[in-house]
């Protein structure tokens, strides 16, 4: 696919979720709650920075805003307390159910 069709191909995607009233995400923020919900854990805040290439505190951010859609949580590590480790909730996997939708139907 070249460059122009996979920009359409985005778009469409874009368009569909605006259509549907999906939450506002930066890059980020999905980039984050795709690699928690869709690669096996445990994640920790530090893991998810090296591995995404942002800084612990964007991160931080990041969390803090999807937390508070209720699609990702947090909690202490019980084997090393200094560590967070972090999760996708139901509610996580609900939106990423409706994203996978709406990318299939960009694809077809």
């Amino acid at each position: 696919m070249g460059a122009d069709a996979s920009l359409a191909w985005w778009y469409r995607v874009l368009r569909a979720a605006l259509a549907e009233r999906l939450p506002d995400l930066t890059t980020r923020q999905l980039a984050l709650l795709l690699h928690v919900g869709l690669t096996p854990g445990p994640h920790t805040v530090r893991g998810l920075a090296e591995t995404l290439h942002f800084s612990k505190p964007a991160v931080t951010r990041a969390l803090d805003r999807l937390a508070g859609l209720g699609w990702l949580a947090r909690a202490r590590d019980p084997r090393d307390r200094r560590s967070v480790l972090v999760e996708v909730t139901e509610g996580g996997r609900g939106f990423l159910a409706e994203l996978g939708r709406l990318v299939g139907q960009a694809s077809a």
